[in-house]
């Protein structure tokens, strides 16, 4: 079972990870992924107030999970976990951390711009449709 949901992890934390990157260029998940943007900065920095900066859920339940499977050396953050079982590297924790900060800022600002633009565009279309009738 546990290694079942090391692998269910592992394909679910990368997933959202592209979903927060990417989920505000497609219409039908832009409030999605602003949505999910906020709940990641309310994780990293509201709970982070008791947990530690960054914290995930996510990123806590799936090292439960490996704890379980014997491995007990696992980094701060999933990210670098990510990054260093991708490239074969041990990039540093500093550069990851800032990279994914950075990152998030990016696609929140991203998500804000475009789902302000389409609420805008349809608020005018419902003004012209009222005014059309």
């Amino acid at each position: 079972m546990y290694v079942f949901l090391d692998k269910f992890f592992f394909m679910f934390h990368s997933s959202l990870i592209v979903f927060i990157l990417f989920g505000w260029i497609w219409r039908r998940t832009r409030r999605a992924n602003l949505i999910v943007i906020l709940m990641t900065a309310f994780s990293w920095t509201i709970l982070g107030i008791w947990y530690g900066f960054g914290f995930c859920p996510c990123t806590d339940w799936h090292w439960q999970v490996r704890e379980k499977l014997g491995y007990y050396d696992m980094p701060s953050t999933y990210t670098k976990f990510l990054i260093d079982s991708l490239t074969g590297l041990d990039v540093s924790a500093r550069f990851v951390d800032t990279l994914a900060v950075s990152l998030l800022i990016l696609t929140f600002a991203a998500s804000v711009f475009i789902n302000v633009r389409d609420w805008k565009k349809r608020d005018k279309r419902i003004r012209e449709s009222k005014l059309s009738r």
